[in-house]
């Protein structure tokens, strides 16, 4: 078992940064994928980012690459994602999760965090 509880979301105009933090308790955090998903009312639940168990590999959804930043610190059992040049768009609940490979290539998200509020006033 994980658990995950996600920090560091607010209000910030558009252009503005923010920096959210997951701390992860349970089991081995470092042999978890971890990622970044958003959820905004009225909409699917989207990735955002993920970064390897290893911290080496990332990926990004199209419309945050070049101003997201996704990383982790397996010492701190913490990953970050560093917000720049923020959207009205962006504006969503962001929720963190853990998950294992799949052979697929694909990552089994099995644990997910409450979420924090991200609002980007235009």
């Amino acid at each position: 078992q994980v658990q995950l509880v996600e920090s560091g979301g607010g209000l910030v105009q558009a252009g503005g940064s923010l920096r959210l933090s997951c701390a992860a308790s349970g089991r081995t955090f470092s042999e978890y994928h971890m990622g970044w998903f958003r959820l905004a009312p009225g909409k699917e639940r989207d990735f955002v980012a993920g970064i390897h168990w290893r911290g080496g590999a990332t990926n990004y959804a199209d419309s945050v690459k070049g101003r997201f930043t996704i990383s982790r610190d397996n010492v701190k059992n913490t990953v970050y994602l560093r917000m720049d040049s923020l959207k009205p768009e962006d504006t969503a609940v962001y929720c963190c999760a853990a998950g294992m490979p799949l052979s697929s290539g694909s990552v089994h998200w099995q644990y997910w965090g409450q979420g924090t509020q991200v609002t980007v006033s235009s």
